[in-house]
């Protein structure tokens, strides 16, 4: 089995690479889509990191408070344990919860960006590549069927095949009288109609 990506007429070949290319192009503007969409869904990170420095800032407060009254006589050490703890219970929870909100955030706009990219490109990708394939593989097979040279004697066959099952508007196109080039013997013609059809 061979493929056979373009057909060789130019109008034909323009009409394949413009499709092939508004692919390509869709599956540019999907990416686009999904880093936009990554990228406006990881700024909601922004907010975990901010919960984290206010937690941060939180603990330090408590801290600082529980070492400017560690060297009170008796109760010293009692307050700044517990200036310690209250500052681990409230600030640190607050970092934990900021940090993650901000993991959170950042998975979340990993996979919406995929989701963006990848759905529209597989449905594309679904109905766009089988065709592609199968037209490919068809002008393989008929490039391989219809390979024919002028002292072939293959060439009447193809022509006959032309002349009898070919609609006349693309026999026309080649010949004004089909028939008749094929009971002279000039093949050329109906050759070239039988090529066209099978976009080679």
């Amino acid at each position: 089995m061979s493929l056979r990506l373009y057909p060789r007429s130019p109008a034909r070949r323009r009409r394949v690479l413009a499709t092939d290319g508004a692919a390509a192009l869709c599956l540019v503007v999907f990416a686009v889509l999904g880093l936009a969409t990554h990228h406006a869904v990881a700024k909601l990170a922004n907010l975990g990191v901010g919960v984290v420095q206010g937690g941060t800032s939180v603990q330090h407060g408590f801290d600082s408070a529980a070492g400017a009254v560690s060297g009170v006589p008796v109760i010293g050490s009692q307050l700044a344990a517990g200036l310690t703890e209250a500052g681990a219970e409230t600030g640190g929870r607050a970092v934990a919860a900021g940090r993650q909100g901000e993991s959170d955030a950042r998975r979340l706009a990993t996979l919406l960006g995929w989701l963006i990219f990848l759905l529209p490109s597989s449905v594309l990708l679904q109905r766009f590549l089988p065709q592609r394939v199968r037209e490919a593989r068809r002008r393989g097979d008929a490039a391989a069927v219809l390979a024919v040279d002028a002292g072939d004697g293959r060439l009447r066959v193809v022509a006959e095949r032309a002349a009898f099952s070919l609609p006349f508007a693309v026999l026309l196109r080649h010949t004004r009288d089909p028939l008749g080039d094929l009971e002279a013997g000039r093949y050329e013609a109906l050759v070239a109609a039988a090529l066209e059809d099978a976009d080679l």
